[in-house]
């Protein structure tokens, strides 16, 4: 049977890696963001030209 101590273990070694997880996707969605404006913009004056 598990105690409070490992239970509490457990707990904060997942929230540290859920932390660690969130921090990098939002970095990836930034930059994939900036990207598709990117080329957005860029068929935007194809378009107007």
């Amino acid at each position: 049977m598990l105690t409070i101590q490992k239970h509490f273990r457990y707990l904060v070694l997942a929230l540290f890696t859920m932390s660690a997880l969130s921090l990098t996707a939002c970095e990836t969605m930034e930059g994939a963001g900036e990207d598709i404006e990117k080329a957005g913009k860029a068929i935007q004056e194809e378009a107007d030209d």
